[in-house]
């Protein structure tokens, strides 16, 4: 099991060094976490929430490694992860 960071606003930085120094952990970038520069993260797993990304404007504006997913894809990620958050 490893762990899952859920990224948003005011306190997702935190979460995205923490995660950066973490070998075994995966982001979810969640409502305002999608406006982020997560170039810190380029080597870790990342996603985030399309209907986030897209309501905010961000669906084209995101690294290539980070990919969108649906909020079905959370919860089963959310299932499989200890879960450490930061929203």
């Amino acid at each position: 099991m490893g762990n899952l960071y859920l990224v948003d606003r005011p306190f997702g930085e935190n979460g995205l060094n923490l995660a950066a120094e973490d070998t075994d952990a995966k982001i979810v970038l969640i409502q305002d976490g999608v406006h982020f520069d997560c170039g810190s993260v380029a080597g870790i797993e990342t996603y985030a929430i399309r209907r986030d990304a897209e309501r905010r404007g961000q669906a084209g504006r995101l690294p290539a490694f980070v990919e969108l997913i649906d909020y079905g894809q959370l919860v089963d990620l959310i299932a499989a992860h200890k879960v450490i958050n930061f929203a």
